[in-house]
């Protein structure tokens, strides 16, 4: 799955393939207190629904955001498969300058939700193996990992320049309300510098609707770990 840019401090990538409705599932209730949230509903709605958005954060005294547009693509082929894509284009702006624009496709089945990989802008090229199955239901407090993906510098796959790990994890917010989020590992191939890790969370209720987001990157430096979050506006 493709991280989405953010690149102020560096670059940044949401994670991003499925496609589908949201399943409307409800979580278990006791007392008015939603205990379990659909998974699979809310990585459909997150990566393959037509919407926009726009993350902020401050950097020093510098403003900066992630204008984000994701639009649907309908059925393609990627690695001789038959898959769905999903476009995710994100245009970055400093103090309301823009200093970037990075475009990348992901790619991935449906029923059950497996995601393949991604192609972007720069001509990067990935697979991705997913190393457990979505649930459609987990409760909160619940969390596992997803997928380990391979990038390429181009689709000739000769030269692998990262590997990512990435993960999930459900945790309360409110009664009705939690967390998801979509972990990324630094990069496995680099002992020095692996570029930081990120962290993507999104508010969700019992059906899976996104209410709210928010993107953490860290990054390695030489006073230890800079961290930026994005929010939502």
């Amino acid at each position: 799955m493709k991280t989405l840019g953010l690149c102020t401090l560096a670059a940044l990538s949401l994670s991003a393939c499925a496609t589908g409705m949201n399943g409307g599932t409800m979580g278990n209730t006791q007392n008015n207190v939603v205990t379990q949230y659909p998974v699979e509903a809310t990585l459909l709605n997150i990566y393959t629904k037509a919407r926009s958005e726009s993350l902020v954060a401050t950097v020093g005294n510098q403003s900066a955001s992630a204008d984000i547009k994701v639009t649907p693509k309908g059925q393609m082929t990627y690695n001789n498969k038959t898959v769905q894509g999903t476009e995710i284009n994100t245009i970055n702006k400093v103090n309301n300058q823009v200093t970037n624009q990075s475009v990348a496709i992901n790619y991935f089945t449906v029923d059950p939700l497996v995601f393949h990989g991604f192609t972007d802008s720069t001509g990067k090229y990935s697979l991705s193996n997913q190393t457990t199955a979505i649930p459609k239901m987990a409760t909160v407090g619940a969390s596992s990992s997803l997928i380990t993906e391979n990038v390429y510098a181009d689709r000739s796959m000769r030269k692998k320049i990262g590997t990512y790990n990435q993960s999930w994890s459900l945790t309360r917010d409110s009664n009705n309300t939690a967390w998801f989020c979509i972990d990324t590992s630094s990069n496995l191939l680099l002992n020095v510098d692996p570029e930081g890790t990120s962290s993507e969370c999104y508010k969700i209720n019992a059906q899976g609707d996104i209410l709210a987001s928010k993107v953490t990157i860290s990054q390695p430096s030489n006073n230890g770990t800079n961290t930026v979050t994005f929010t939502s506006r």
